[in-house]
């Protein structure tokens, strides 16, 4: 059996990066937020927003996808970024948010005709 990774990019205010693979994407954001590693490069630089991620079917093809990532300049990452999320919300920010639940009613998408 496969274990599945995610490849994700941190990114603070001022923009710094960081750029991290696991296989608990919803935890290892936690960490990062909530300071678990004080002395992390995250932790330093204040990188707590998560802005893009990938998801991988076997935790190798995210070990590579980040190896291939951390060796692109920084203006190719932030065109990645930019390309999904281009004005750089936090993906992780509704996370742990109650949702509520389904009324029954079917609501047609926004902007299709």
């Amino acid at each position: 059996m496969l274990k599945p990774g995610y490849v994700y990019i941190l990114s603070s205010g001022f923009k710094h990066l960081y750029i991290g693979v696991t296989s608990g994407l919803e935890l290892r954001v936690w960490q990062h937020k909530n300071g678990t590693f004080p002395c992390a490069f995250t932790e330093r630089y204040n990188i707590k927003q998560l802005v893009y991620f990938e998801r991988f079917d076997d935790m190798r093809d995210a070990i590579n996808r980040e190896k291939q990532l951390k060796r692109w300049s920084r203006i190719k990452k932030i065109r990645l970024i930019v390309a999904s999320n281009p004005v750089w919300k936090d993906l992780s920010e509704e996370w742990g948010e109650p949702v509520e639940p389904f009324d029954g009613k079917l609501r047609e998408p926004v902007g299709f005709e």
